[in-house]
């Protein structure tokens, strides 16, 4: 069995391709190395699967179908987990053309290709972004998602749309994960947990938008991979599941927590809200548990511990 994992040296995609590889399955890594950050990162995080025979890596990019189709023909896989996208709410607002592009043109010629292919499972990144103004929670996958506050969410749900059609017009397995904030090591240097550790390590000022009680459900990485794992082991028809820890952690209190796995107090400095946050993200994850057998374990607090181990090693930090 051959599983395609787009967006493979991105920060979830390496920690995926690192745990199939280790069951000792074939892995077809793809991925642009976009600049939205350091692209020497992605290639730090791929670096030891090299010696991996069963690793293959095609450098490319998901909007462009003529190459995707040859490797398609030369590779056959078959599974898919899509994880490739323009990420980042607040850069969406800026430029939702690219965004556009890249995650719904990019993943309508993956489902195309999918199709023709005969894919077994295609498993779509989706995200916790797609509930918007949502006020019920915590947030179920039977909620109406009909308002989006950013270009970046209504691609997502938009892409969960696609993802019906071709369920419904082609009999394709297709599982939409909405994930909830991940973050661990190898995690996106743009995302809260990478940011606030490096600035509060640093003793440099913490930007915090709004009066910091906004709140997020942060998943640690093994538990994501925990639930995309399961996945790939199910043919679901169509479904859409939420991956959260259902732990939601308020701006404040998250802060707190890094400065006491640092040691060190945060220099705060107070903003206004930003256009497209959220207030509150909050996983129902009972679906999870009962589809996939999915039960998250690491809380923030020991999961930023986690992370704050591994960003020390890695920047040399005493």
């Amino acid at each position: 069995m051959k599983t395609l994992i787009t967006g493979g040296a991105g920060f979830i995609g390496s920690h995926l391709s690192e745990a199939l590889l280790k069951k000792n399955e074939s892995i077809i890594s793809l991925d642009n190395f976009d600049d939205y950050y350091d692209s020497s990162i992605k290639e730090e995080n791929i670096r030891g699967f090299k010696n991996y025979p069963k690793f293959e890596l095609y450098r490319s990019d998901i909007r462009d179908f003529k190459t995707l189709r040859n490797i398609f023909e030369k590779e056959k896989p078959d599974k898919i987990v899509h994880l490739a996208a323009k990420a980042g709410v607040r850069p969406s607002i800026k430029n939702p053309f690219i965004y556009e592009e890249v995650n719904i043109r990019g993943t309508l010629n993956l489902l195309e290709l999918a199709r023709r292919y005969k894919i077994e499972n295609f498993v779509y990144a989706s995200s916790s972004s797609v509930y918007g103004e949502n006020k019920k929670i915590p947030f179920s996958e039977n909620d109406p998602v009909n308002l989006p506050i950013s270009p970046y969410a209504a691609t997502k749900r938009a892409v969960e749309l696609l993802c019906y059609s071709y369920y419904h017009l082609y009999n394709l397995n297709v599982t939409c994960l909405r994930f909830f904030t991940v973050y661990g090591p190898r995690g996106r240097p743009d995302m809260a947990p990478y940011k606030f550790t490096k600035l509060i390590l640093e003793e440099k000022e913490l930007p915090m938008f709004g009066n910091g009680d906004s709140q997020r459900d942060y998943t640690y990485i093994d538990d994501i991979i925990d639930g995309i794992i399961a996945c790939l082991d199910k043919k679901l028809g169509y479904e859409i599941i939420n991956l959260g820890n259902s732990y939601p952690i308020s701006l404040k209190d998250f802060i707190r927590v890094i400065e006491r796995a640092t040691g060190k107090k945060a220099k705060i400095k107070k903003l206004p809200v930003q256009s497209g946050d959220m207030a509150i993200t909050y996983a129902d994850i009972s679906k999870a548990k009962k589809l996939l057998g999915y039960n998250p374990k690491i809380k923030p607090e020991e999961g930023m511990r986690k992370f704050i181990k591994w960003y020390k090693e890695k920047y040399k930090y005493e």
